[in-house]
């Protein structure tokens, strides 16, 4: 298999290659279209001009030829009895065709320039076949003779035609030299970040990459980082998810394990074991709750169409929420203050009753007694924004970015007594998301939180 590399020059090399047939090719057709005709049209006012001045100055014809094939042209003169004089280099191929000779003995000018074949690869211009000049017919002391006449090319283009070679054979040989070059520094990037991807799949993601490149492989390079990052946040959050599942799942069968164990003692008094047999009833429903948590996560991860999207009445919702926490509330003699408009959006009933469950649930549990609860909603510029406040402790600014994460508990010591598994913020914010949501919070230490939800409103 060939590299990136080979295939970059080999295909640079080839394009220079094609570029300089196909420009040769629009040169060639150019001159046969265009210049032919007007080179003829020139050659033939200067033959018939050789021809007026030879024949009103016979006794100085050869010399006047001569001078005038110094300058950088072919004649070739001759008559019917086989006199042929030729002034200047000698043509490559003395060819003209039958009749041709006769016809200008006669007395007509011949336009081989003009009526020169057109060929792909060969110019005619160049080409010093007698065929390819201008005849015309001249009379010298009583003699017909016919004279041909063309440029000569090595005369007047010799050192021209060397120049124009060796500048285009450099130009090509500088053009390979630079492509090979290009390409290398174009494919180097490219092999890092093959051998950084191979780095990765290892599961080593330091990878350090040139980004100060401001074309798009110096984009790639930066996004190929972000993902090597993104990749090991990601690396890391399903350890430390490992470990929080194994955590939250060994702590309650520790306990159902240990008092199970317990109750094997017949000897223990019936209201002990009841009280062994309630916490092992109240962990079992910790596990409960934990499982069906993770499988909501799960499906909110992985199945895109988990989602059963209907109107509902969100009022009505929320109402119903709060008439199931109400027993709660009226314990910790907490004031409630509803300002829920009528409103019907689009969603999953079911997974927002969740959400509105997991934030009225909180704010009533961080909620000291005697305190306040304020839930509201209204549309903005077409989007539903709900609102759920309280007068609680609040939380510590560096602690805010966290607390949809996973498994993550502000106050420990305290969810362990609530028996809270650090997934109800998680699962509330996958599902906004998943409704094209958006989920914030604000937080004053001593004064409150505030959790405003944002839902298209369609």
């Amino acid at each position: 298999m060939k590299s990136l590399y080979v295939r970059m020059c080999l295909i640079f090399c080839s394009v220079i290659l094609v570029s300089s047939v196909l420009g040769f090719l629009v040169a060639n057709v150019h001159y046969h279209t265009k210049l032919k005709p007007l080179n003829d049209a020139k050659l033939t006012q200067m033959a018939l001009q050789l021809k007026q001045f030879s024949e009103s100055h016979p006794e100085s014809i050869d010399d006047y030829l001569q001078s005038i094939a110094v300058v950088g042209y072919k004649i070739y003169l001759s008559n019917d009895y086989g006199d042929e004089r030729f002034y200047g280099r000698p043509f490559s191929k003395l060819n003209l065709k039958e009749g041709v000779f006769q016809k200008v003995i006669d007395g007509q000018i011949y336009h081989g320039v003009g009526d020169f074949p057109n060929e792909a690869f060969i110019t005619g211009f160049f080409d010093n076949q007698l065929r390819n000049s201008i005849g015309v017919p001249l009379e010298v002391n009583g003699e017909r003779y016919a004279l041909f006449m063309r440029p000569d090319v090595e005369v007047q283009f010799g050192e021209l035609r060397i120049f124009i070679g060796m500048l285009i054979g450099f130009t090509l040989l500088f053009c390979l030299g630079f492509v090979v070059i290009s390409a290398l520094h174009i494919v180097r990037p490219i092999s890092r970040l093959t051998t950084a991807t191979k780095r990765i799949v290892k599961g080593r993601y330091d990878i350090e990459l040139n980004t100060s490149r401001r074309d798009e492989i110096g984009q790639l390079a930066s996004h190929f980082m972000t993902m090597s990052q993104e990749l090991e946040r990601t690396n890391r959050a399903r350890q430390e998810f490992v470990a929080n599942v194994s955590h939250e799942i060994e702590s309650p069968l520790t306990s159902i394990q240990g008092f199970a164990n317990t109750l094997k003692d017949t000897s223990l008094p019936v209201d002990q074991q009841n009280h062994y047999l309630s916490i092992i009833e109240e962990e079992c429903r910790r596990l409960s709750l934990l499982s069906k948590q993770l499988l909501t996560l799960s499906s909110l991860d992985y199945d895109e169409n988990v989602l059963q999207v209907k109107s509902f009445d969100l009022r009505a919702q929320i109402r119903q929420v709060v008439q199931i926490m109400e027993w709660r509330l009226t314990e910790k003699q907490l004031a409630l203050r509803l300002s829920l408009p009528d409103i019907s959006i689009q969603g999953d009933a079911n997974m927002l009753y969740q959400v509105w469950m997991n934030l009225i649930s909180n704010a009533i549990k961080y909620t000291p007694e005697g305190g306040t609860i304020a839930i509201s909603a209204n549309i903005e510029l077409e989007q539903c924004v709900i609102t759920v406040s309280d007068t609680g402790e609040g939380i510590h600014m560096e602690e805010l970015p966290m607390i949809f994460d996973r498994f993550y508990k502000v106050d420990r010591a305290r969810t362990k007594e609530t028996h809270s598994t650090g997934l109800g913020l998680a699962i509330a914010q996958k599902i906004i998301h998943s409704h094209k949501g958006s989920i914030a919070v604000s937080s004053t230490i001593g004064e409150g939180t505030t959790f405003t939800v944002i839902l298209p409103y369609l």
